[in-house]
């Protein structure tokens, strides 16, 4: 049942300058660095957390989901102008998309890109407003054992982040729980790891980490491809840009509609699936389209309608990886991942608290992702024409201001310098991971949950030593049964969703 009087005073939570000027710059910002060929939402996301550090949880927050839902739709600019997709979840736009560029139909095909991802995203954030209450109801009744097992469900998500092998991601998991391990034992007091530097006996502080695995180690990757002669193939068409009408003609505009309509939940039902995300969630409505379309034979040679089913689907993805990691703690992308650790930085526990002692904050949050999609909507059509530009700045320029925002951002943080040299390690060592083919989101999951993993396990211990045994105590509590169950699905869900997008992509092809 939906809650109005929470709706309402989440509502009044966000209603702030702080939280409205955080919302338009995560907007804004989020479309420019997904514009960027070579940068991902996950790298906007983590260069945005030392930012938001002295910021409310409710504007901090804003501004993540807002970076996070207008870098996805960022991507189809450069796909569809440049022909250059900025993200990997606007590989599928660039297909019919630039082919209504080269028939001076690109600043339509930007409308239509505009308007489909404002709707999708608007559509996922009302479903989050009615589902994620009922999952949080559901988390009232979790115990430590439940949480453990959560956080277990939460690893086994590591195989679908784990990018081209399972193995490499495994490891890189593995290396993410070891690292998060690191500091004194919650229980004992005793130093792990420590190598005897007084520092670490905090841990490992989890901010610098991520910048250095995100961003430091991109701009390393893209100067190593500027160094060994690799250049973006960015294609400009002037005269498009300027003479092209925002939308197509409303006969060719409403036929879209339908199609706009079944992305929309068919994006959202595949954002909630932890093994899915924007990505495979954009092949899967371009195919749907395809299937749907009353003229599939324009697919692949400047169709609208293909343009609006993946762009529809990949925004409507990220408000449902939303929901799992709100009312769970599951994160279904390496986003949802790195936002995991953002709401953790800013003292919000995934689970039933985000519905009870939190209801303000956590409503005013997905009410912040509702409005993102309406403001990427309206700037969208102002503004992607002249975002589009931003493609072409040299990286000789861009890099040494992304790693000068990198250093401060993380100096900013605690006011120390060891906090820049842990950023630089994780940095180095996320490009050498990446040169050698690991990816780094699992280590980032694996660092996230380590100690939700641990605490709560040790505490279940305790507790079942108190009822009779591990056994008897997991017996007795259906809902851990359910998840073990779940944990089970999960691990093959990656091989299924693989299957999945194989089908979509040789679909689109035929």
């Amino acid at each position: 049942m939906v809650d109005f009087a929470n709706i309402i005073a989440g509502f009044q939570t966000l209603i702030g300058v702080d939280t409205i000027i955080a919302l338009i710059a995560g907007t804004a910002g989020g479309m420019i660095i997904g514009a960027l060929p070579g940068f991902s939402a996950a790298m906007g996301v983590s260069l945005l957390i030392p930012i938001t550090y002295g910021m409310s949880p409710v504007a901090a927050l804003s501004m993540l989901v807002a970076m996070y839902t207008s870098a996805i739709y960022g991507g189809s600019i450069t796909a569809i102008l440049c022909h250059t997709p900025g993200t990997p979840a606007s590989a599928a736009t660039a297909i019919d998309g630039f082919q209504l560029t080269k028939q001076g139909r690109g600043m339509e095909a930007m409308g239509v890109a505009t308007f489909s991802s404002a709707l999708g995203g608007i559509v996922s954030a009302i479903a989050m407003l009615l589902i994620a209450p009922a999952l949080g109801a559901l988390s009232l009744k979790f115990s430590v054992l439940e949480y453990f097992l959560l956080s277990v469900f939460g690893l086994t998500v590591i195989a679908s982040l784990a990018g081209d092998s399972v193995v490499k991601g495994l490891f890189s998991g593995i290396l993410g729980l070891i690292l998060g391990c690191v500091g004194l034992d919650a229980i004992t007091g005793f130093p792990r790891m420590t190598l005897g530097v007084i520092q670490l006996e905090d841990g490992i502080n989890f901010v610098p980490a991520l910048i250095g695995l995100f961003s430091i180690s991109q701009v390393m990757s893209l100067a190593w491809d500027v160094h060994h002669g690799k250049k973006g193939s960015v294609i400009e068409d002037e005269e498009n840009l300027k003479n092209s009408r925002a939308l197509p003609p409303w006969k060719e505009m409403k036929t879209l509609f339908p199609t706009i309509t079944r992305c929309s939940v068919v994006g959202t039902i595949v954002g909630i699936v932890p093994a899915a995300g924007a990505g495979i969630s954009s092949w899967i409505c371009y195919s749907m389209g395809k299937k749907f379309s009353k003229h599939p034979e324009k697919f692949g040679h400047g169709s609208l309608e293909g343009v609006a089913s993946c762009e529809t689907g990949n925004n409507a993805a990220t408000g449902g990886a939303l929901i799992p990691l709100i009312t769970l703690g599951l994160p279904g992308s390496s986003v949802a991942a790195i936002l995991l650790g953002g709401m953790m930085i800013h003292g919000l526990t995934p689970g039933a608290a985000m519905f009870t002692k939190y209801a303000d904050t956590t409503y005013a949050i997905m009410l912040g992702f509702l409005i993102a999609n309406i403001l990427m909507g309206i700037i969208g059509l102002f503004a992607a024409r002249y975002i589009a530009r931003v493609s072409s700045v040299p990286m000789g320029y861009l890099g040494p201001v992304i790693t000068a925002l990198c250093v401060i951002g993380t100096y900013a943080i605690r006011n120390n310098m060891f906090d820049v040299g842990v950023m630089v390690v994780f940095g180095l060592f996320g490009f050498i991971l990446k040169r050698c083919g690991f990816a780094a989101p699992p280590m980032i999951l694996g660092m996230v949950l380590s100690g939700i993993c641990e605490n709560n396990w040790r505490r279940a211990v305790i507790l079942a030593n108190a009822k009779g045994g591990m056994l008897s105590y997991f017996l007795s509590r259906p809902i851990s049964i359910v998840l073990t169950l779940l944990i089970g699905i999960s691990l093959f869900s990656p091989i299924i969703m693989s299957y999945v997008d194989r089908k979509s992509k040789e679909n689109v092809t035929k």
